[in-house]
């Protein structure tokens, strides 16, 4: 039974499943479906926040929900050594963490991209392709409604209402809004993240290059 709902999982990706396999205790499933390497250094640093997060707080499990809101305030969302930790403090298990994180839309298991993609879903926006947006951005991507991209240049996810109803479709990148939008138009979107970093690069390269040219003079 365990293993058709898995495969199900991999076929449909979605938070609904993902709180399903949660439900069943399957932690390892849950890692291995969501949860992205941390880059060198990171766990430690996570770790020296969440410490400090829970020195200065209650740490009984009535106030789970207020910590959590926290470590993200912090971190940006909810890694793996922050939960275990958390898990361990007030003594429960790490799975009731996840599961709690998953059922709070505004809590995050992945790491905000540097783009941070918010597809509108209020009532204008899905009724004029608000779903087709997004299921563009996830092709394009490689990703769902949820996840980051394994670079963490790019995170995806869905919201409400963003008050912009007379140009809908919209998508917020970054707070900046692009309404109006196409399937085609969200190739447009990436390509122009791919410009905005050569860009930055550049820019980078050239401060290396004055910085090194004044030490030589």
């Amino acid at each position: 039974m365990l293993r058709r709902n898995i495969d199900v999982f991999e076929e449909c990706k979605n938070k609904a499943l993902l709180k399903f396999v949660i439900m069943l205790g399957e932690l390892n499933c849950v890692k291995e479906m969501f949860l992205l390497e941390l880059l060198e250094g990171e766990k430690e640093f996570i770790l020296e926040q969440v410490s400090e997060i829970l020195k200065n707080n209650r740490t009984e499990r009535e106030n789970l929900v207020p910590l959590l809101q926290k470590v993200q305030g912090v971190l940006g969302y909810l890694p793996e050594p922050a939960i275990e930790k958390i898990a361990k403090t007030i003594d429960i298990p790490a799975v009731d963490v996840f599961g709690l994180a998953t059922f709070y839309n505004q809590l995050r298991l992945n790491p905000p991209g540097k783009y941070q993609i918010k597809v509108c879903m209020g009532t204008a926006c899905h009724m004029i392709g608000g779903q087709i947006i997004l299921e563009s951005f996830e092709r394009r991507l490689d990703i769902v409604e949820g996840e980051t991209t394994p670079d963490r240049k790019c995170s995806l996810e869905r919201v409400a209402c963003v008050g912009c109803c007379a140009i809908a479709p919209v998508v917020v990148v970054n707070e900046f809004i692009e309404g109006s939008l196409t399937p085609t138009r969200v190739d447009g979107i990436l390509l122009q993240f791919d410009g905005d970093d050569q860009e930055e690069e550049a820019g980078e390269q050239e401060q290396e290059q004055e910085s090194e040219g004044g030490q030589d003079s």
